[in-house]
C-alpha cells in the first residue's frame, strides 16, 4: 500500500471511530468512567489517562472526564492524569493532522490559511498559550488545527502542557468540590470557594497572554531618531485618507492604508514580514488594531507608536498636509 492510500485508509478509520464515538457519548458520563476505572484497580489511573486521550483524539466532551479526575483522584493527582490525559490526546490529534493532511493543506493553501500559517510560525508557543487560555475555538478541534500550521510539535507540546494547566487545575478541584458536595464530606464551603476561585483566575489569564504577544510601542522620540537617521523602517499611517490629510497632517516618510484596507493588503508588504514596521494612528487605538492583524500574518517586528500623531504634533515635529 502506498503512502497516499495509506492516509486515506487512516484518515476513513478515523472518521468511522469518531462517527462511533459521537454515537456513544451519551453512555461517556462522570458514573461510567467512575465504574471503569475503579474496576481497574491499581491500573486506574493509566486507564483513565488512555481514556482521556482516545476521547480528545474523538471529539468526546472533555469538560466531562476532567470533572470525573477531580472527583476520582483529588485535586492533586487527578490534576496531573487529567493534565496528561489532555496533553498525550492533544499530540496525537496533532501528528494524525500533520501526518495525513499537512502536505496537502501546504500545497493548497491559499492567502488567508498562508497568513494564519505564518503567523502562527512565528508567534509559536505565544499563540499556543493564547487559544489554550482563550476559548475561541474548541479544544479538540482545535488540535487538530494546529497540526496543519507549521509550528514545532515540540513547542506546541510544551506550550500546551503548560497553559492547559490552569485551566486543569481549576476543573479538577471543581470536580472534587462536585463529589464532596454529594457525599457531605467536611470541608464542602472550603472547596467550593477554592474552586470559583481557580476559576476566576484562569478566566484572568488571558489578558496576561495578550500582553506577552503584544510588541512594545516605540516612543515618538525613537521613530523621529530612527527615521531622521535614514534607517529601514516602514511607516504605516492606519488612519482614514481624510484623516492623513486631516487636521494632524501625517510623518512625511508615512505611507496611508486605512485599518479597514489593511487585511486585502497585506501582500503589498510580504518582503517585510522580518523587518521593521512602524504603525501610527491620531493615539494608538487603531494602531494596535493593526499590529495584531500584522502578527497574525506573520510579521515579526510590527509595533505601534505610542500616542500616535497626537504625541508627534505635542513635540512640533514636521508634518504634511496639516
Amino acid at each position: 500500500m502506498n503512502r497516499t492510500a495509506l492516509r486515506w485508509a487512516l484518515g476513513l478509520a478515523l472518521l468511522a471511530a469518531v462517527g462511533v464515538a459521537l454515537t456513544q457519548r451519551a453512555r461517556f458520563d462522570v458514573a461510567a468512567l467512575q465504574a471503569w476505572v475503579e474496576a481497574a484497580g491499581w491500573a486506574g489511573p493509566l486507564l483513565f489517562t488512555a481514556l482521556y486521550a482516545m476521547a480528545t483524539v474523538l471529539f468526546l466532551p472533555g469538560a466531562v472526564i476532567t470533572l470525573a479526575g477531580g472527583a476520582l483522584f483529588g485535586p492533586l493527582w487527578g490534576t496531573l492524569w487529567n493534565l496528561t490525559g489532555a496533553t498525550v490526546g492533544a499530540a496525537l490529534a496533532f501528528l494524525i493532522a500533520r501526518y495525513l493532511g499537512a502536505d496537502w493543506v501546504a500545497r493548497r493553501a491559499g492567502p488567508r490559511m498562508q497568513r494564519l500559517n505564518d503567523g502562527v510560525a512565528t508567534e509559536g508557543w505565544r499563540f499556543v498559550a493564547f487559544v489554550r487560555l482563550v476559548p475561541l475555538f474548541p479544544f479538540n478541534l482545535l488540535n487538530y488545527a494546529l497540526g496543519l500550521t507549521r509550528i514545532s510539535f515540540l513547542t506546541y507540546l510544551l506550550a500546551t502542557w503548560v497553559f492547559m494547566l490552569p485551566g486543569a487545575f481549576a476543573y479538577t478541584w471543581l470536580g472534587h468540590a462536585r463529589r464532596e458536595a454529594l457525599s457531605g464530606g467536611d470541608g464542602l464551603i472550603r472547596n467550593l470557594t477554592i474552586a470559583l476561585s481557580l476559576l476566576a483566575a484562569v478566566a484572568f489569564l488571558p489578558r496576561i497572554v495578550r500582553k506577552l504577544r503584544a510588541k512594545p510601542m516605540v516612543e515618538v522620540a525613537d521613530l523621529k531618531r530612527q527615521l531622521d537617521a535614514g534607517e529601514d523602517v516602514l511607516l504605516l499611517d492606519v488612519r482614514s485618507a481624510a484623516d492623513f490629510a486631516g487636521d494632524l497632517g501625517h510623518i512625511p516618510r508615512a505611507r496611508n492604508v486605512p485599518l479597514e484596507e489593511l487585511p486585502a493588503r497585506l501582500a503589498e508588504f510580504e518582503d517585510r514580514k522580518q523587518r521593521p514596521v512602524r504603525l501610527i494612528c491620531r493615539t494608538d487605538r487603531r494602531s494596535a488594531q493593526a499590529a495584531r492583524l500584522l502578527a497574525e500574518a506573520g510579521f515579526s517586528n510590527a509595533q505601534v507608536v505610542r500616542g500616535g500623531m497626537t504625541a508627534w504634533r505635542a513635540h512640533g515635529w514636521a508634518v504634511v498636509g496639516a
